[in-house]
């Protein structure tokens, strides 16, 4: 299948490189032509010069870019360069709108578009073992599911345009509510003077044990925040769900507070850093 990635960062760069090894004819663009470039040189596959050279006659387009703003401008320059019939893909977390206003762009265009925000992290991406949850139709994903399966441990078409990035709305209420309940449990553990070591081993075979302790907590003890998904960008995440909920008069509690906790993260320098160094701020909150 002849298939352009467009948004070769943390997350594209894996998932492309999956699609290259299942022989796939790929072309790749990212608005940074180094990184591009540099991942045609390990993979196979080549650097486009533009979304649209990238797109040009390609059976699917994949994208993973930032945030609505983004995913607007790369749908906009490649859109006329798409061919009839082509799926577009998106693996970005965006709001549902947009994707239900790209869906109907490209439905007029003769093509399709699916929503198809991933869960998993950059370990999932880079082991091929994401969680896929996608909006669409289900011709379009007849073509979409062939494409994702080789980077998803599970893809699933949710429902119509907008599902998928509905479906990752829930899923990160869940996983934020997990993350801060982590960060105060660990640190009342260190507070109270216990090895948090040897209480995580003890978790890890409970009731509370999860995803986020089995790969997050050993590293959010030694404070190792160099990796996964920054606090930036979850707290754009967490914008979006707290915007939907407000549309639909949903209460998120726990989920407010959470976001509020990542402002705070945030302005302590943590920008950049895993959104898990919530950690520090709990640990400088049981200090105080």
């Amino acid at each position: 299948m002849r298939i352009a990635f467009v948004g070769i960062g943390r997350m594209g760069w894996h998932l492309a490189g999956h699609l290259a090894a299942a022989g796939h004819d790929l072309a790749v663009f990212d608005i940074d032509a180094d990184l591009a470039a540099r991942w045609a040189s390990e993979h196979r596959g080549r650097a486009a010069d533009s979304v649209a050279d990238a797109v040009a006659g390609c059976d699917a387009v994949c994208s993973s870019v930032p945030a609505d703003p983004q995913l607007r401008a790369v749908w906009d320059a490649g859109r006329d360069a798409l061919a009839p019939g082509a799926v577009w893909i998106d693996h970005s977390t965006t709001s549902a709108e947009i994707a239900r206003t790209l869906a109907a762009e490209a439905a007029e265009r003769g093509c399709a578009f699916v929503d198809a925000p991933v869960s998993g992290g950059t370990v999932g991406a880079e082991n091929g073992k994401l969680a896929v949850m996608a909006g669409g139709d289900e011709a379009a994903w007849a073509t979409a599911e062939q494409v994702v399966s080789a980077y998803a441990a599970r893809a699933t078409l949710i429902g119509p345009a907008g599902a998928g990035q509905l479906t990752k709305m829930a899923n990160q209420i869940c996983v934020l509510g997990v993350g801060q309940a982590l960060a105060e449990g660990l640190a009342f553990a260190e507070r109270a003077g216990l090895d948090p070591r040897r209480v995580l081993e003890v978790m890890l075979t409970g009731s509370s044990t999860s995803w986020m302790m089995e790969n997050r907590a050993a590293l959010m003890i030694e404070a190792q925040y160099d990796y996964g998904f920054s606090t930036t960008l979850m707290r754009k995440d967490v914008g979006l769900v707290l915007e939907e909920a407000e549309r639909m008069g949903a209460e998120l509690p726990v989920t407010e507070t959470v976001a509020r906790l990542l402002d705070e993260n945030d302005a302590r320098g943590h920008a950049d850093d895993d959104w898990c160094s919530l950690m520090e701020r709990q640990r400088a909150a049981s200090r105080d």
